[in-house]
């Protein structure tokens, strides 16, 4: 059986990932690396709720800790619009290298399963990444099952968060509310 180490960013993301590799004769091994999540309660919700899916469905799960708030804000502040990029290397490099060091045949990761991401961009680092670490990215378009995999993860309780992950695209997540506050800049209350 091929050993596949599967980068993923949360839980309700993986549901519809992991059903359809075990459907392919593939057991994924889940990677926690996700240094890009923020504020640290985020990252916490979002850690503690795959630790506790992954052995529910007998999935093994390895949790690398670095939550790097900082260093991913030094990383992207001089071009913030396009920080997605930078996210994906960082997540994506760290996910083949380990793999290469372990052993893994193969690594995918569970971004792919989200409508919202780059999924061009996405393939395409994880090509590159495989080639720099000598191990093989397993492309699989997870998107057709992003809405059952989120009402099954639903379904199950799973938290389920509300933006990508970074704080930047949590205020993007605002950015309406936002624009209302600055068309009114001045309050007084007595």
């Amino acid at each position: 059986m091929e050993k596949t180490l599967m980068h993923t960013c949360c839980a309700p993301c993986s549901v519809s990932c992991v059903a359809l590799l075990r459907s392919q004769g593939i057991e994924p091994v889940s990677y926690w690396f996700n240094p890009n999540i923020h504020p640290y309660q985020e990252y916490k919700a979002r850690r503690d709720t795959l630790m506790s899916y992954a052995p529910s469905i007998g999935m093994e799960l390895i949790v690398q800790e670095d939550y790097g708030l900082r260093e991913f804000c030094r990383a992207v502040a001089a071009d913030i619009d396009h920080r997605c990029a930078h996210c994906y290397e960082v997540r994506l490099q760290q996910t083949a290298k380990f793999a290469a060091e372990n052993g893994f045949d193969s690594f995918t990761t569970t971004l792919l399963v989200s409508p919202y991401q780059n999924h061009e961009l996405l393939a395409e680092t994880a090509e590159q990444m495989a080639q720099r670490y000598g191990v093989r990215f397993l492309y699989r378009d997870f998107r057709p099952g992003f809405r059952d995999g989120q009402n099954q993860a639903r379904e199950l309780g799973l938290y389920m968060q509300k933006y990508c992950g970074c704080v930047f695209s949590e205020e993007d997540r605002y950015q309406s509310k936002i624009q209302k506050d600055l068309r009114e800049p001045l309050k007084i209350i007595k």
